[in-house]
């Protein structure tokens, strides 16, 4: 947990619309710490993290840039599940060092942090209260599908890596169903909002 700020985790499967959520509570005024782009952060060209990725699997995985390929990467680690764990190792401890400096420096009212493997990676441990964006399966596949162009077959994969829908929402506080409209999504988030802004003003 971040110093005396009330941290709110927000996680839920690829393709469920975790950035809608956040996106709107930016909209209110609230800092997002978006693990996602820190997880980009640690692996710039000129950082430690970048330079065990390619110590461990080759410059096979870098750009003509000499930035991560990432694509490339990812087909590596996920028919490799023992290499999966190498590149977690590499990256989960960079990453929960600028997760937690980017808590701290936060100012609004609450801050959220948002994940998609708040639950698995073990950084719920920063929050005070999670908040899980749930929708079904079948629907977080066709919008992953579409969204990033990839195949049935890897987004099945990646699903695969992420908690079961059942056992993420068992170990939330609560979620919010984004199964319908964008409108009204933002007025779901909307009254989470106020519920949240009252559990910071009581912690």
């Amino acid at each position: 947990m971040a110093s005396n700020v009330f941290v709110v985790g927000i996680t839920g499967g690829i393709g469920s619309g975790k950035s809608a959520v956040t996106d709107h509570l930016e909209t209110l005024g609230i800092t997002v710490v978006d693990a996602d782009k820190v997880a980009r952060v640690v692996v710039e060209p000129g950082t430690s993290g970048l330079a065990a990725i390619t110590q461990h699997f080759g410059r096979t995985i870098l750009l003509p840039t000499g930035g991560l390929d990432r694509a490339a990467l990812r087909k590596i680690v996920f028919d490799n599940p023992s290499e999966r764990k190498v590149l977690e190792g590499i990256t989960h401890p960079r990453i929960r060092d600028e997760i937690g400096r980017q808590l701290r420096e936060a100012t609004s009212a609450y801050v959220v942090l948002s994940s998609p493997l708040l639950l698995e990676s073990g950084q719920s441990t920063f929050a005070d209260f999670v908040v899980v964006v749930d929708v079904p399966e079948a629907v977080q596949l066709k919008r992953t599908m579409s969204r990033d162009d990839n195949s049935e077959q890897l987004v099945k994969q990646i699903m695969a890596a992420q908690l079961d829908r059942e056992t993420r929402l068992s170990r939330g506080d609560t979620s919010i169903a984004n199964d319908a409209s964008l409108e009204a999504l933002h007025e779901k988030v909307e009254a989470l909002h106020c519920e949240l802004l009252a559990k910071a003003s009581a912690s």
